[in-house]
């Protein structure tokens, strides 16, 4: 005796459009990439602010290293020469200056340093009444141009009787607000256990910060040391309103009135100190430029 044919089971439904022999349309492929097209986009802009940025650092090597007659003309039979930065550091008294910012920048990093440290670790594992809106008022200091603050601060230096010293130039930029807020996100990202095995180990306070949370925050250190003597060692406005005599100016005061003497404008010699005073600057950012980017990728992540 036979059975019926049993009819065949599948395990998914079958698509009308196959079943009745038409073909499937393919998906329409996107015109471009979103993602290429933000990339070429964001690569274009990075050479174009290079450029602009590139291009004055081009001259200034050009006229520094070239007589004064080759320093608005191009000409590839230019010979090179030192003269201009022996007689820039001849014509003014640029040693000088240059030790006076090395101090200058030294001792606001030390003060801030010190004293960010121990604000940050306060506001970031100690709990007390009024914390946030200290911390609050803290953060609001970061919208408050320093320019505004510039007659206060002439009277407040005028009054201690600090006019044209470095400590006059220096006082005023001891505390960082942002200094305080970078250490603090630095400082919350150490595990708390950490503490708690310091203390079983017998340690107070001061050593838990100094032995477990500097040694951690470390590149954030070095990132926010950078932005300290950068910002401080271009400060014209402040120290050209404190200091009058050559004992006490740095370097972009020396540099303003080096340029701005009766005896002509000379690019060459211009240029020449020029890139004299910010060649140490520039230096430091080579060798630490890998810890700066990293310890701000940190920072802003976390």
């Amino acid at each position: 005796m036979t059975t019926p044919a049993q009819p065949l089971q599948t395990s998914r439904p079958l698509d009308p459009a196959t079943a009745t022999g038409a073909k499937k349309p393919r998906a329409a492929l996107p015109a471009f990439s979103a993602t290429g097209d933000t990339r070429l986009v964001d690569i274009a802009g990075a050479w174009l602010l290079g450029l602009l940025w590139l291009l004055p650092l081009l001259y200034a090597l050009w006229s520094a290293f070239h007589p004064s007659a080759y320093a608005t003309r191009f000409s590839l039979s230019a010979p090179l020469t030192l003269d201009n930065f022996v007689h820039a550091w001849q014509a003014a008294p640029f040693g000088r200056y240059l030790i006076n910012t090395f101090v200058l920048v030294t001792v606001i990093l030390a003060a801030q340093l010190v004293l960010a440290t121990l604000a940050a670790y306060a506001f970031a594992r100690f709990t007390f009444r009024g914390s946030e809106v200290a911390f609050m008022i803290v953060l609001l200091q970061l919208m408050v141009m320093p320019d505004v603050l510039i007659v206060e601060n002439y009277r407040t230096i005028a009054w201690m009787g600090l006019r044209d010293s470095i400590l006059g130039i220096a006082l005023p930029y001891f505390a960082s607000a942002f200094g305080i807020f970078l250490l603090r996100q630095a400082f919350k990202t150490v595990p708390k256990e950490l503490d708690d095995a310091a203390r079983v180990e017998g340690a107070n306070a001061w050593q838990v910060l100094w032995r477990v949370y500097v040694p951690l925050a470390r590149p954030v250190y070095v990132a926010y040391a950078l932005v300290s003597i950068s910002h401080h060692w271009n400060n014209f406005l402040w120290p050209l309103i404190v200091t009058n005599s050559v004992e006490t100016r740095p370097l972009t005061v020396g540099l303003q009135i080096f340029s701005s003497t009766d005896q002509g404008i000379d690019w060459s010699l211009i240029t020449a100190a020029t890139l004299m005073t910010a060649a140490p600057l520039f230096i430091a950012f080579l060798l630490f430029q890998r810890q700066f980017v990293q310890s701000f990728m940190r920072a802003g992540i976390r």
